[in-house]
């Protein structure tokens, strides 16, 4: 039952929003960490240019965005008279991130050295076209998230979370646990002490947040074990020169608008990815009991993603699927405010830079991995229980992207060749098949699960529809593409056993629609156009 409305504000700050504070910054620290690593550690990136002039302007990004979602938070909480709020949080999106740096960026890079640019040059044209990919992204999302209410009307709410759910439990709490693992006695020692803390419910000394002092637990052994040499794979940070760097609003962007033409199959995808997951996490905080408005949730991304780009930014940001886990935490409007501050300011004085250099990432994946974990337990606990195969049906596509992400064909010298190499009398190789499952992900599980939930709730006419719209989508890479990279394409333009591949895949919607149709005819007294059955 709502509460009625009263004049008294909310607090700005209460306790939980410290280990809110805690866990967002993490995230964001992490990400960068990410960043920084494939960057430098890959591609032999300068590291004065990831830390002094890309970063700033990232972390400019991430201040927008979460003081405009603090708003957002205190306007809903003085409109509900609710003191529980939630401000959603934001800040930089994982899979986007980390594909920025290993498929656009990186090889960017490569390529500018390899055609005769110094490493400087290439660094700055590689920054430049970071710059352009976010105000491409930025002015797409833009446009797209005026159709975000329509669709959270007409997509049911296990597809919307269980699609979220899937990439929670892969992204989120697969890949950060393997960092965890790497090094055992850090990664796995700080996870045992977030669990017995955040869902355990157990108490820590000195009335410390439970995430601070996991942290805390984690650095010390890091580097305590580090430095008596019992942790193989111990480094001190190289100790980059870092000086304060303002993140002004730069033309550079306009300069690398034309050297995101050849990455645009990438970079499209990537902000439409950004649009479907914003949705969902809009419908995960409606679920929590927070009801944001869907189109105020994407444009406040947007803007944000913008603002990074023109000010120097390369990773855009979003939305965190999180929200119900810092409810959780007993976080409510205060947190947004101090992340967006201390990453936001942090970014411009080098303390960010500084910090990510310092952290290793086996103290940072644990708190990501809680996170994935608690998203994954909403996406069935918010939902029908008659709902739950299908939200286990979307989790499946992400299996398929996580193996995409770290035996993936990016890094054979020729991906098309390799990918497509093999077709023998089972049909496509195991590779080609996990690459067409994984691209798209996304939108594949929302297709998959959606079309269920009509066929459970006997809308023949509707499930028929949603598969269609996936023989649609996936004709033209929008889901299952067939190009390594995953971008979109014009479904003419491409030919051979590529060609061959896409139109099945289409034409395996289109003829399981008509199948299915024909199907429903069976139930008594269904209406297969609305699809009302009288049992």
């Amino acid at each position: 039952m709502q509460a009625a409305a009263t004049s008294t504000p909310p607090r700005w700050f209460v306790a939980g929003d410290i280990n809110g504070f805690f866990g967002l910054v993490v995230d964001n620290l992490s990400i960068l960490g990410f960043i920084a690593m494939a960057l430098i550690g890959i591609f032999g990136f300068p590291a004065e240019v990831v830390f002094t002039r890309m970063f700033p302007g990232t972390a400019l990004g991430v201040l927008v965005g979460n003081v405009m979602y603090t708003v957002m938070a205190r306007r809903l909480a003085a409109r509900s008279g609710r003191a529980d709020v939630t401000a959603m949080p934001l800040g930089l999106d994982a899979p986007t991130s980390i594909g920025m740096a290993l498929l656009v960026l990186g090889p960017a890079f490569a390529g500018f050295k390899a055609a005769g640019m110094d490493e400087t040059a290439a660094a700055m044209a590689t920054w430049q076209l970071g710059m352009a990919s976010l105000v491409v992204m930025g002015l797409l999302k833009t446009v797209l998230s005026f159709a975000g209410d329509a669709v959270t009307r007409h997509v049911p709410r296990a597809a919307l979370l269980g699609s979220i759910g899937g990439a929670a439990l892969m992204l989120l709490g697969f890949l950060p646990l393997i960092e965890s693992l790497r090094q055992p006695l850090v990664g796995l020692v700080t996870l045992g002490v977030l669990l017995y803390v955040l869902v355990a419910g157990g108490r820590v000394p000195l009335r410390l947040p439970g995430v601070l002092f996991a942290l805390l637990i984690g650095v010390a052994l890091y580097y305590g074990l580090g430095s008596a040499g019992l942790l193989p794979g111990f480094a001190l940070p190289a100790g980059v020169s870092l000086a304060p760097a303002l993140p002004l609003p730069r033309l550079g962007f306009i300069d690398g608008l034309p050297l995101t033409v050849p990455y645009l199959s990438l970079l499209l995808p990537f902000g439409l990815l950004m649009v479907v997951g914003g949705i969902n996490v809009a419908e995960s905080a409606r679920a929590a009991g927070d009801d944001y408005r869907t189109r105020d949730v994407l444009l406040v991304e947007a803007v944000s993603t913008l603002v990074a780009g023109v000010c120097g930014g390369v990773a855009q940001t979003t939305p965190y699927i999180g929200q119900p886990a810092y409810k959780r935490l007993g976080a409510r409007t205060g947190y947004t405010l101090l992340t967006g501050l201390f990453v936001g300011i942090g970014g411009m004085l080098g303390v960010v830079a500084g910090l990510v250099q310092w952290l290793p990432v086996a103290v940072l994946a644990p708190i990501i991995v809680f996170v994935g974990l608690d998203i994954t337990v909403q996406a069935f606990q918010s939902t029908r229980r008659q709902h739950a195969i299908a939200v286990a049906l979307a989790f499946l596509p992400a299996v398929a992207y996580l193996i995409n992400i770290k035996f993936g064909s990016w890094v054979a010298p020729d991906a098309a060749a390799a990918l497509y190499a093999a077709v023998d009398s089972h049909g496509l190789s195991d590779v080609a098949a996990l690459q067409v499952l994984g691209n798209g992900f996304i939108i594949t599980a929302i297709i998959w699960a959606a079309s269920l939930i009509a066929l459970i709730e006997r809308r023949a006419g509707v499930a028929m529809a949603v598969l269609l719209l996936g023989a649609l989508f996936t004709a033209f890479g929008v889901m299952h593409s067939t190009d390594p990279r995953g971008g979109v394409y014009l479904p003419w333009s491409i030919d051979g056993l590529r060609a061959a591949i896409t139109w099945q895949l289409a034409a395996a919607y289109a003829v399981l629609a008509v199948v299915l149709g024909l199907l429903s005819c069976l139930w008594p007294g269904v209406d297969t156009a609305h699809g009302h059955g009288q049992d």
